[in-house]
């Protein structure tokens, strides 16, 4: 559990707040860049961190993200006219470049310098890996991209889909934090030599260890971009049952994937305190996805969710009950919900927007959630203090998996998957 306090602590993220300052200190995507489809396209509302902003792609191609208000009479910007290299204010006219510089004012004396003066507060972008990103710190702190491994591989070998998840960011990251829960909430029933044979490929990253080991003992390792969690469960004789999973800062999660398969991770990226954007990557780093991979995506039967186009909502969501089947529940899969993502969405949004850790009672399952919570929040007091945002400034250490293996008792976990974790691309 933690304190009324601390639980404020780490979930509280606008501007000024601890963690809220943390988040500031790194690239974080905010949109689609299929969202911003070509040169002097509609802008776009942007909530990101608890701020109001508009995005837009200018007529060279740039990408412009600037407060949401006109600093004339605080107008918003989204109804402006994106034209000529500048998004123009339809109150009076004035327009503002990528970099929130006012280059017209119209609606002043031609010889007034009085634009030279008004500067409209913008933000970098980044526009990689099929996603556009954000950063929202101090610019004499500007860090380097995360070199994560889905935004490196050739555009076929990905496939990136986000959906807005009515919740904390928290509640999202805590969901990839605690695989635990995979033998439960994601589980499908089959024979288990059905799973012992691999013969349906969404069995195959859940082996019969799982289901004959529901209680797996959890160990933490400090990582330069965060830290590794393995999750131990028995095997035959002799060896153990290794899931690790990866938790980079400010908010990414890599799950375990076995060997050979496409990957799979998420970015919780704070919308405000209540709401997130729940970004999920697939991807292969040798091969582009097969047609049968892109299938069960778009269909929402692994973590990717069917969403509204608009608002990125889950079609399945609160209103209907995230289409729940009860006879699906009795026959064929733990919860009656399809889709993994759709799972961990029903459950994390039925605790509430922020929920109440105070009233919490924790196991032994949940030493990685307890251990992230605390390193959370003494990274965000750090950067209170001064300190460098851990990984902000090291790119390079996002070039990380997750992975699953078999492993002798006496053989060191994380030593011995170091090799195989590392990204190829």
């Amino acid at each position: 559990m933690l304190s009324i306090e601390d639980n404020e602590y780490l979930t509280k993220i606008g501007p000024g707040t601890p963690m809220g300052t943390l988040f500031r200190r790194y690239w974080m995507p905010f949109l689609m860049s299929s969202e911003l489809p070509g040169p002097d396209c509609d802008p776009l509302r942007v909530r990101l961190l608890g701020e109001d902003l508009v995005a837009f792609r200018d007529t060279n191609g740039n990408v412009g993200l600037l407060d949401n208000y006109c600093p004339h009479r605080r107008a918003s910007l989204f109804f402006g006219r994106n034209e000529e290299c500048g998004l123009r204010c339809v109150y009076h006219g004035w327009k503002f470049d990528v970099d929130g510089n006012c280059v017209d004012m119209p609606s002043e004396p031609a010889e007034s310098n009085f634009k030279d003066k008004v500067h409209v507060t913008s933000y970098p972008t980044q526009d990689w890996g099929g996603v556009l990103w954000a950063y929202l710190g101090p610019q004499d702190q500007t860090p380097e991209l995360p070199q994560l491994e889905w935004a490196r591989v050739p555009e076929d070998h990905r496939f990136v889909t986000k959906r807005r998840q009515e919740t904390n960011w928290a509640q999202g990251v805590e969901g990839g934090v605690d695989s635990s829960h995979v033998s439960f909430l994601h589980r499908v029933f089959a024979d288990v030599q059905e799973m012992k044979a691999g013969k349906d490929g969404f069995l195959v990253q859940r082996p019969i260890y799982m289901i004959q080991d529901k209680s797996p003992k959890f160990f933490v390792r400090d990582t330069p971009y965060g830290f590794a969690i393995g999750a131990r469960r028995n095997a035959e004789e002799g060896h153990y049952y290794w899931r690790f999973s990866q938790v980079m800062m400010p908010a990414y999660t890599i799950i375990p994937s076995a060997a050979g398969r496409y990957l799979t991770g998420h970015a919780w990226v704070p919308i405000d305190d209540e709401n997130c954007w729940a970004f999920t990557f697939s991807w292969h780093p040798d091969r582009p996805l097969t047609e049968e991979e892109l299938e069960i995506f778009r269909a929402g039967d692994q973590n990717h969710a069917v969403v509204d186009p608009i608002t990125f909502r889950n079609f399945a969501n609160a209103d209907n009950d995230y289409l729940i089947d009860r006879e699906m529940q009795r026959n064929y899969n733990y919860t009656g919900v399809r889709g993994v993502g759709t799972q961990d969405t029903a459950i994390q949004e039925s605790m509430g927007p922020i929920t109440g850790r105070s009233k919490e009672h924790l196991g032994t399952s949940d030493t990685a959630m307890i251990y992230w919570r605390r390193l959370m929040i003494d990274l965000a007091k750090a950067v209170m203090d001064g300190a460098e945002a851990r990984g902000a400034k090291d790119g390079e250490a996002y070039r990380i998996r997750g992975g699953a293996m078999v492993l002798p008792h006496d053989a060191d976990p994380f030593e011995t998957s170091r090799t195989e974790l590392l990204a190829t691309s």
